[in-house]
């Protein structure tokens, strides 16, 4: 039967960060650790039920809140992407300590971005599912700039993403420009899941096009007709990626 539990573990500077394990004791195959989106929390709809799903197929996922967001320390506005990353190296140890080393590593949009950038650090890692994540980073600093072109003009400023508004630092948009990604995903050689929408009118399907361009290990596309970036519009979908990854996760460990 699955559960859930509330866990709580500090990142590299002693943040603590929030997290929540779903899992079947009784039936585990493997374990995951699931990124989420800029500005999203471990509680978005799609994440939760994604991974409760995938706990019922056997795959024990640990999903958290990256630092300043929903349930963990830290402000939001002294982050970079650099800092999402440490959050996903702290996550990967606390899963090894208190299940066992992740398998597969999991992310929705630039929380994908951020385990593309790791994964080639994660022994364990025998693959990557990515849902609708970008193939840069460049180009939300694009959107936050747009958002509010004083965040460089007077080094800060805020924006309003889903009825919430956050503190932007030029600092984050640095980091952004100046990341890499390419680098990693032609490097790892891990096999790879690909979800995107091509009407997904947030991040065009273009950058899932440009990651399966990239990947050097196995890789698998999957369109998903008629979806949003946040996978609300279209109920099945949740449950269609979760059945993929699940197939897809089993099929590795069995080879």
């Amino acid at each position: 039967m699955r559960r859930s539990k509330r866990v709580s573990f500090p990142n590299r500077q002693g943040i603590q960060l929030a997290g929540i394990i779903d899992w079947d004791p009784e039936h585990l195959s493997a374990s995951c650790v699931f990124a989420h989106c800029f500005t999203c929390t471990k509680d978005l709809k799609a994440i939760v039920r994604i991974s409760r799903n995938l706990a019922e197929r056997g795959l024990g996922v640990l999903r958290f809140d990256l630092t300043g967001l929903g349930g963990s320390g830290g402000e939001f506005s002294e982050t970079t992407f650099e800092n999402n990353c440490e959050d996903v190296r702290a996550a990967i140890e606390f899963v090894t300590d208190e299940m066992q080393p992740p398998q597969f590593l999991i992310g929705h949009s630039l929380g994908g971005a951020a385990q593309m950038a790791v994964a080639s650090e994660v022994e364990s890692a025998k693959g990557i599912a990515t849902i609708a994540s970008p193939s840069d980073t460049f180009h939300l600093s694009k959107t936050l700039q747009r958002m509010n072109p004083q965040i460089k003009a007077v080094g800060h400023g805020e924006v309003t993403i889903g009825g919430f508004t956050y503190l932007v630092r030029e600092k984050m948009l640095e980091v952004l420009e100046q990341t890499d990604l390419q680098t990693p995903i032609r490097t790892n050689g891990l096999p790879h899941l690909i979800f995107h929408s091509p009407v997904d009118d947030t991040l065009p399907i273009s950058h899932a096009e440009k990651i399966f361009e990239w990947v050097t290990g196995p890789r698998t596309f999957v369109t998903l007709d008629g979806s949003d970036h946040l996978l609300v519009d279209n109920p099945h979908d949740v449950e269609f990626v979760a059945e993929h990854i699940a197939l897809w996760a089993n099929r590795i460990l069995q080879n």
